[in-house]
């Protein structure tokens, strides 16, 4: 089994940055790609980024795009949200989320990813 466990939300300001951490623990975190969601109030869950497992892909929703980047660290077991010029469009609860699956692709689909973490929560204010 794998449990995933977000830190590094909280309250900022438009413009502000926050980095958000996916500490990864259960089964190796070798070869398991990683993905960021989120959901705001009144919506459903997005996507947000995905990595591959070994970091050399990764894949941004065009809201985000040019203002997020997702890395991990396999050593730490580690995959990092850096979210700069925030916005208060930003704000919502942010999922981690791993795939164990055999796709080249790494998938965008909620449905596709096997376990979440708790959500922590991203404020910004303006």
């Amino acid at each position: 089994q794998v449990q995933l466990v977000e830190s590094g939300g909280g309250l900022v300001q438009a413009g502000g940055s926050l980095r958000l951490s996916c500490a990864v623990s259960g089964r190796t975190f070798s070869r398991y790609a990683m993905g960021w969601f989120r959901q705001a109030p009144g919506k459903e869950r997005e996507f947000v980024a995905a990595i591959s497992w070994n970091g050399g892909t990764t894949y941004y929703a065009d809201s985000v795009k040019g203002r997020f980047t997702i890395s991990r660290d396999n050593a730490k077991n580690t995959v990092y949200l850096q979210m700069n010029s925030l916005k208060p469009a930003d704000t919502a609860v942010y999922y981690c989320a791993s795939y164990h699956g055999r796709r080249t692709v790494v998938p965008e689909e909620r449905d596709e990813y096997d376990y979440w973490g708790q959500g922590t929560q991203v404020t910004v204010s303006s």
